[in-house]
C-alpha cells in the first residue's frame, strides 16, 4: 500500500488497556500487541502521532463517549455502542469469547458451571450475556468483576474464582503460564473494530477501513505479519541468541534444501483454494443476506447489484447492470439518491442516511437504512461507491403506530395527557417569550357514570366520540384539545393578553360557548341525552414555573366548579392549593398514624326510657403526638377522599368486636351491644362483607352485638348491591341501624326492603324540636314509622331535660346525647361502668 502524504503530522490519543496480545502499552510507552502494532503499522504510512493513554476498560469507554480519546482499540460492537461510539466497517480482528478452567476444577459442560465463581471484566459484554444464559439454565453461579484482565487472572492464581471468561486471543496467549486449561463452552463470537468518539473522525476510520481491506488480501503483509508475531504461547524458556540463530539458520537451511519446490506448491495451493473458498463464502452471503448491497461506478451507473436488489426492481442482474437509479425510482427519490452519491463519489465521504424511496407502481413509499462508502484504489483515488441497505419500512410503521399509541388518544383520535403536557411546556415556552399568558380548561363531563351504567359502555364510548367531535368544531388553529383519561378533556389556549381582566373575559367567553355546546342534546339511536360538564380554569401565570403545576391548578378548580353544583365554570385561586396541600399534610399524617397506631376509641353510651344502659356508639379519635386529641370531623373527609377509611375502619371494627368479646365475659357487660359507623366507602368496597366475617371469626364476637350505623347517603348508590351486602350479613346475626334518618331523602319503598333493626333520629331535628313544629312533625313521623315497620327508634344529640321529655312524649324510648354522658375514653368507662354506670343529670351537665 502507497504511503499517505500529509502536509500537517495528525495528533492521536489512543486508549490502551492491558488485554494482551490484543493490546497494551510497550516498553516505549506506544500502543503494542496485534491491534497496538497494526495501529502503529498505518500511523506510520500516515503520518499520525500516537500518544498512548493508559486506562481501564470502562474508563477507556468512557473517554471515547466524551471525546478525550481520538481511537479506542479491540471494542466488540453492540446495538448500544453502534449508536454512542463511531465504528469503521471491516472488522480488524475476529474474536470469541471462551471459559477457562483451572487445573483442580472439572468443567465439562454448561451444567457445571453450577456453584462456580467466574471472574471476569466489568462492563465486558459476556457479563450481561452469561446473566441472561445461566438464569435460563438455573445455574447459580457467582460473578467475580474486576477492572482489568491482569486482575482476571490474579483473581484465579489467589484462588478466589474458578473459571474465567475472556476472548480466546488473551486466553491461549496466557493460559500456560497460569496453568490454565481451556473448556468446550466457547460463545459470543465477535467482530472488534477501532471506534471513535460519535460523529469523529470518519475520514481516519475509513483510512483504517481501506489498509485492512488492502491488507487481507497479501499474506505477507503487516496485518499478518503482526498476527504472527503475536500468535502462539509464551515460551517456556529462553534460548541464547546465538544458540537461537545458529538453529534458526540450520533449519533453514534444511527446509530450503529439501522442501523449496513442494513449499512453493503447496503455498498456490493454498492461496488458490483459500480464494476459491472466499469467492464461495462471499457469493454465499451475497446471495442470502437479507440486506441490499450494490457497487456503483463513477458514472453513477450499477456496476453489481445482489439478489435482493434484483428481487427489489423486479429484474434480473443482467437487466441492472449498467443503468441509472432514474430506471427505478421516481423523480424526487432519484435527486435524493443522486446527491447522496456525489458525496460519496465526488467527495469521498461516508454517507448514513435514512431514505424514503419511491418506486412507481407501489401505493406506499419504502424506508431504507444506506450506508455508502468510497471504493478506493491503491493510490487513493475513488473507483466505485459500495452500499448496503437495509428496508426498515415496517419498522417505520410500527414508529408511527407505537406513536399513535403514545400520545393520542385510541378512542376519540385527539392528543392524550402525554402529548398535552409536552405542548403545553412548549406554549409556556412561547407564551413566556412573547410576553404574553394562556390557559388550561380541565372539561369533566358530568353524571358520566349514569350513563355508563344505564346505557352501557358502547353508548358511553360513543357519547365521548360526540363530544370530541363537538368540541373540536369550536377550536380555533392554535388551540389544542386533549381527552387526558375517562370523561375528562383539556383545552389549552395560548396568546391571550398579559392583563388578567382581559383575559378572563376572552376564557369566559370560550368556557360558555363550550358549557352551550355540551348542553344541546345528543342524539342515540331513538333515544336524546343532554350532557353538562363542569370547567375549571387556570392561567399559565398561575405557575409560570411548572406545567404539570398548571395542568393541576385547573383540576382543582374544575372541582371547585363541580361541588358549586356541576354545569359550572371556576377560575383557579391560591387558596384552593392551600386547602389541597392541607389535606396532603392530612394524609400523609394519617398513613403514619395507621402505621404508628395512634387512633384510640371513645365510647358514647345509649340508654332507654328508663335509665338503663342498653349499648354505645363507637366514636374514633386521633391521638396526634404534637397536636394531642383530634377531632373525627378533622379527619374522617379526608380519609373517605383518599380510601385509607378502609383500613381504618377495618381497625375500628376489629377494636370493637375485640371489646365485645372482654365485656362479654362479665355478667353487667354482657348484654352490652356496640354501634360502629360504616361509610360509603366502606360498604361498596367489594371485601367489605368478607372482612366483617373475617373479623367476627377471628375475633369469636357475638354478631348479634355488633350493630352497624348506615347513613341514608349511602344507601342512594346502588341500593341493590348495599341490600344483598346486608342480607348477607344479616344471616350471620350483625344488626342495621339506619343513621342521621330524615336528612338523605330515602323513598319509603326502598326502606320496607332494606334488613334494619333500627331508624336513629338526627340531632338536627332534636335541636329545634321545641322550638320548630316541622322538627316535632319529623321526629313523630320518624317514631310512627320505626313502629309500623317493627323497628326500634333511637334520638341521638339529646342535650336537654326538655328535649328528653318531649321525645318521650312523641314516643321516642332510646336515647343518646350530653345529658347522659359525652363520648368517654376507655378507662374512664371502664371505671363508670365498675361503679354501675347510670346517666348524667342536667345538673351534672
Amino acid at each position: 500500500m502507497a504511503h499517505s502524504v500529509h502536509s500537517e503530522v495528525l495528533e492521536l490519543k489512543i486508549g490502551v488497556y492491558e488485554n494482551e496480545p490484543k493490546i497494551l502499552m510497550s516498553q516505549s510507552g506506544q500502543p503494542s500487541g496485534i491491534l497496538g502494532d497494526l495501529l502503529v503499522e498505518i500511523a506510520n504510512r500516515e503520518n499520525w502521532q500516537l500518544t498512548a493513554v493508559p486506562c481501564e476498560w470502562e474508563a477507556c469507554l468512557e473517554g471515547i463517549r466524551t471525546g478525550e480519546l481520538d481511537l479506542l482499540p479491540d471494542v466488540a460492537e453492540n446495538p448500544q455502542r453502534r449508536s454512542e461510539m463511531n465504528f469503521h466497517t471491516i472488522p480488524s480482528l475476529h474474536s470469541w469469547s471462551q471459559i477457562y478452567r483451572r487445573a483442580d476444577v472439572e468443567i465439562e459442560s454448561l451444567l457445571d458451571l453450577d456453584g462456580k465463581r467466574i471472574a471476569l471484566l466489568d462492563g465486558s459484554i459476556q457479563l450481561n450475556y452469561l446473566h441472561s444464559l445461566v438464569s435460563g439454565f438455573d445455574i447459580d453461579l457467582s460473578f467475580v468483576t474486576v477492572s482489568n484482565m491482569e486482575e482476571v487472572l490474579d483473581t484465579l492464581n489467589r484462588g478466589q474464582a474458578d473459571v474465567m471468561v475472556a476472548n480466546h486471543q488473551f486466553g491461549d496467549y496466557h493460559a500456560p503460564r497460569y496453568n490454565l486449561l481451556p473448556t468446550t463452552i466457547m460463545f459470543q463470537p465477535a467482530r472488534l473494530f477501532y471506534v471513535a468518539p460519535p460523529g469523529r473522525h470518519d475520514e481516519l476510520l475509513a483510512q483504517i477501513d481501506s489498509y485492512i481491506e488492502q491488507w487481507r488480501r497479501d499474506t505477507e503483509s503487516p496485518y499478518f505479519q503482526v498476527i504472527k508475531r503475536w500468535d502462539g504461547s509464551l515460551p517456556n524458556a529462553i534460548l541464547p541468541q546465538s544458540v537461537r540463530f545458529g538453529i534458526a539458520a540450520l533449519t533453514l537451511l534444511l527446509l530450503l534444501a529439501m522442501g523449496f519446490v513442494l513449499l512453493l506448491r503447496y503455498k498456490v495451493r493454498q492461496k488458490t483454494h483459500a480464494l476459491q473458498a472466499s469467492e464461495q463464502r462471499l457469493s454465499t452471503i451475497l446471495n442470502n443476506v437479507e440486506a441490499y448491497i450494490y457497487i456503483k461506478g463513477p458514472d453513477y451507473r450499477y456496476l453489481y447489484a445482489s439478489p435482493k436488489v434484483c428481487e427489489l426492481f423486479g429484474k434480473r442482474e443482467q437487466d441492472v447492470i449498467g443503468k441509472h437509479d432514474s430506471d427505478f425510482f421516481d423523480a424526487d427519490t432519484t435527486r435524493q439518491l443522486l446527491e447522496t452519491d456525489r458525496l460519496v463519489l465526488e467527495e469521498g465521504q461516508r454517507v448514513v442516511e435514512e431514505e424514503r424511496n419511491q418506486i412507481p407502481g407501489e401505493h406506499t413509499p419504502r424506508f431504507f437504512l444506506s450506508v455508502k462508502l468510497p471504493l478506493r484504489k491503491p493510490d487513493g483515488t475513488i473507483y466505485a461507491l459500495c452500499g448496503v441497505s437495509t428496508d426498515i419500512t415496517e419498522k417505520k410503521q410500527q414508529e408511527q403506530e407505537i406513536h399513535q399509541l403514545v400520545y393520542f388518544d385510541v378512542l376519540t383520535g385527539l392528543p392524550n395527557r402525554r402529548l398535552l403536557q409536552e405542548r403545553l411546556l412548549q406554549s409556556m415556552a412561547r407564551s413566556i417569550h412573547r410576553k404574553q399568558d394562556g390557559a388550561v380548561l380541565f372539561i369533566d363531563l358530568d353524571n358520566f357514570r349514569n350513563l355508563n351504567d344505564s346505557h352501557g359502555h358502547q353508548a358511553g364510548d360513543r357519547f365521548l366520540s360526540s363530544v370530541a367531535e363537538r368540541l373540536s368544531q369550536h377550536l380555533h388553529e392554535s388551540d389544542i384539545l386533549a381527552r387526558i383519561g375517562g370523561d375528562k378533556f383539556a383545552l389549552l389556549l395560548e396568546g391571550l393578553d398579559e392583563r388578567k381582566e382581559r383575559s378572563h373575559y376572552l376564557i369566559d367567553k370560550t368556557a360558555h360557548r363550550i358549557l352551550q355546546t355540551l348542553q344541546e342534546p345528543f342524539l342515540f339511536g331513538q333515544k336524546l341525552y343532554t350532557g353538562t360538564a363542569s370547567i375549571g380554569i387556570a392561567l399559565f401565570s398561575d405557575a409560570w414555573n411548572n406545567s404539570n403545576e398548571v395542568l393541576k391548578c385547573a383540576e382543582l378548580a374544575m372541582y371547585e366548579a363541580k361541588s358549586a353544583g356541576r354545569n359550572q365554570l371556576c377560575f383557579f385561586d391560591p387558596v384552593m392549593r392551600d386547602q389541597v396541600r392541607m389535606r396532603s399534610e392530612i394524609e400523609s399524617g394519617l398513613r403514619q398514624a395507621l402505621s404508628d397506631k395512634q387512633f384510640v376509641l371513645h365510647y358514647q353510651p345509649q340508654f332507654d326510657q328508663l335509665g338503663t344502659l342498653i349499648g354505645l356508639e363507637v366514636l374514633v379519635r386521633w391521638q396526634h403526638p404534637q397536636q394531642g386529641l383530634v377531632s373525627p370531623a378533622h379527619f374522617i373527609p379526608t380519609a373517605e377522599a383518599t380510601g385509607l377509611i378502609i383500613p381504618l375502619g377495618r381497625w375500628i371494627l376489629r377494636s370493637a368486636c375485640e371489646q365485645l368479646v372482654r365485656w362479654s365475659a362479665r355478667p353487667d357487660t354482657a348484654g352490652l351491644c356496640l354501634a360502629v359507623n360504616v361509610s360509603a366507602r366502606q360498604m361498596h368496597d367489594d371485601d367489605f362483607v368478607e372482612d366483617v366475617l373475617k373479623i367476627l371469626d377471628q375475633t369469636g364476637a357475638n354478631p348479634s352485638r355488633l350493630e352497624l350505623e348506615l347513613t341514608e347517603s349511602l344507601l342512594l348508590q346502588d341500593v341493590e348491591q348495599a341490600i344483598a351486602k346486608m342480607n348477607r350479613l344479616k344471616e350471620r346475626g350483625v344488626r342495621f341501624s339506619l343513621d342521621d334518618f330524615g336528612t338523605g331523602y330515602s323513598s319509603l319503598s326502598a326502606l320496607k326492603r332494606l334488613p334494619l333493626d333500627q331508624l336513629k333520629i338526627d340531632q338536627g331535628f332534636v335541636r329545634d324540636l321545641l322550638t320548630d313544629p316541622n322538627d316535632e312533625a319529623i321526629v313523630r313521623t320518624v317514631v310512627a314509622l320505626g313502629q309500623s315497620l317493627d323497628l326500634s327508634v333511637i334520638a341521638e344529640g339529646v342535650e336537654t331535660d326538655a328535649q328528653h321529655l318531649m321525645l318521650l312524649t312523641l314516643g321516642c324510648r332510646k336515647f343518646q346525647g350530653y345529658l347522659f354522658s359525652h363520648p368517654l375514653p376507655l378507662v374512664e368507662l371502664e371505671n363508670r361502668l365498675t361503679d354501675g354506670f347510670t346517666p348524667l343529670t342536667a345538673a351534672d351537665n
